[in-house]
């Protein structure tokens, strides 16, 4: 059995998606740009992995992304008009973005789905395992999800997915885990995946959410994997390839996570993570909730 040992540095954001559900708003700009508060989505995630410990971030873009590299890239002449006003707050927060990690970018070229933008992401990554986060889940940065499994796969190597238990009526939305019980209260073995299936057909109420870390051998994998569901080419596949066979690159594990994740791919999703988070912050907090609390009533 191939088992992993070295302590990963290296995220990996597939974000070359269309960003259809939010048209016409992602016709000129990345859905990842879109803003949650003030700041955009991307930078979140962004954010998770290097407080996680993972300072060096490759971006799977494609067309029309370019936004997403100029926004961690130094804008020297905003700095210096903010500079020159003496705005040290808001230049703070300028520099945050271009100061967080190491980015490196590749193109996609094809959308051929999750499994093809992470196989894009072989030659960066190496022979190290490596961890993946979509640009859609934020994860709340009060529950360490990404920290834990790095944790889980430095101890048992292979990969790790994040599971989350959700209403079994909506797993055909989701990737589905097949786990049974390990000593430890969050965390399961994955004995199957299967993609989106039929409540029917289930095998558990364990959904995949967007974060992976994965070990090297998952390359090999997808390299061999058909086009599947949709006609692309699914990491869930090839992560069933390595449940079901171990010795291909290590067993599967999945964190069973709890806390608070928001899914900014879903139009309603994303404005309740607004509302959530500008609920939550020191400087807007009071005064929203105030005016919140104040619409709610008089809607009601």
């Amino acid at each position: 059995m191939t088992q992993s040992r070295t302590r990963i540095s290296k995220a990996v954001i597939p974000a070359a998606g269309l960003g259809t559900r939010f048209l016409p708003a992602t016709k000129a700009t990345p859905k990842e740009m879109l803003p949650v508060v003030d700041k955009p989505a991307i930078q979140y995630v962004v954010e998770e992995a290097v407080t996680a410990g993972l300072s060096d971030v490759l971006m799977v873009t494609g067309r029309n992304k370019r936004p997403l590299e100029d926004h961690f890239d130094r804008n020297y002449e905003l700095e210096e008009a903010l500079t020159r006003k003496g705005d040290e707050t808001r230049l703070a927060r300028v520099q945050e973005s271009s100061d967080l990690a190491t980015m490196h970018y590749v193109r996609q070229g094809d959308p051929r789905g999750l499994g093809h933008a992470v196989l894009c992401a072989a030659p960066h990554v190496g022979d190290q395992p490596f961890a993946v986060l979509l640009g859609d889940d934020l994860i709340d940065a009060r529950d360490p999800l990404l920290a834990r499994m790095v944790d889980v796969q430095a101890r048992h190597g292979g990969s790790v997915i994040a599971l989350m238990e959700v209403d079994p009526a909506q797993i055909h939305l989701y990737g589905c885990a097949a786990v049974k019980p390990t000593v430890d209260d969050d965390v399961v073995q994955v004995t199957g995946l299967v993609e989106k299936p039929d409540p029917a057909d289930a095998p558990s109420n364990f959904a995949v959410i967007g974060r992976y870390v994965l070990d090297p051998a998952v390359f090999g994998v997808l390299r061999r994997t058909e086009p599947g569901r949709g006609g692309e080419i699914q990491l869930t596949d090839a992560l069933q390839a390595l449940a079901s066979s171990p010795d291909l690159g290590g067993p599967v594990h999945g964190v069973v996570f709890k806390g608070r994740r928001y899914d900014t791919g879903d139009r309603g999703d994303y404005l309740r993570a607004i509302v959530r988070l500008a609920c939550e912050r020191e400087d807007l907090g009071p005064a929203f909730r105030e005016w919140l609390r104040s619409y709610v009533t008089e809607e009601m």
